[in-house]
């Protein structure tokens, strides 16, 4: 059986990625609403956007003590905005926490190497809570929904 197969039947969804110039896979997600393009990022610990995008998104912003380091930048302010909903493709988490910070340095070496900017960063809290597959060979995501009790 092939994989997506097996993996559709066990409650995932599959989203395409796109792997750009940087060799970073690509992937459209709507957050509050409002679609963006963002890459996808194992390393990254937390999913982020760009601090200029706050208003785009509808963040609620609230101050943050934390400082982040990642691209060869390191004690970014950050602010952080909580119960967000991120949806990726059919795949949809109702209380996403997002960091805010300048993305300049990661949209300057995305563009050095030819690539769009991005609107942010999908990272490993998204890949952990969505119990994340990644198909490098397929070059596709597969996230298994998450189910609300209300």
């Amino acid at each position: 059986m092939e994989l997506n197969n097996l993996l559709i039947r066990k409650g995932y969804i599959k989203i395409k990625l796109k792997k750009i110039n940087t060799n970073h896979f690509e992937i459209k997600a709507t957050l509050n609403g409002v679609k963006g393009r963002f890459i996808l990022d194992t390393g990254a610990s937390n999913s982020c956007v760009d601090i200029n995008l706050a208003e785009k998104f509808k963040l609620d912003v609230k101050d943050s003590e934390t400082k982040a380091a990642g691209a060869g930048a390191i004690g970014i302010e950050t602010k952080i905005s909580s119960k967000n909903i991120l949806g990726l493709k059919g795949w949809k988490y109702n209380n996403c926490h997002i960091v805010l910070l300048d993305l300049t340095h990661v949209n300057t070496a995305l563009t050095e190497h030819k690539s769009e900017a991005v609107d942010g960063i999908i990272g490993a809290d998204i890949l952990e809570k969505g119990k994340a597959i990644i198909d490098y060979n397929k070059q596709s995501l597969h996230l298994k929904r998450l189910v609300y009790k209300y």
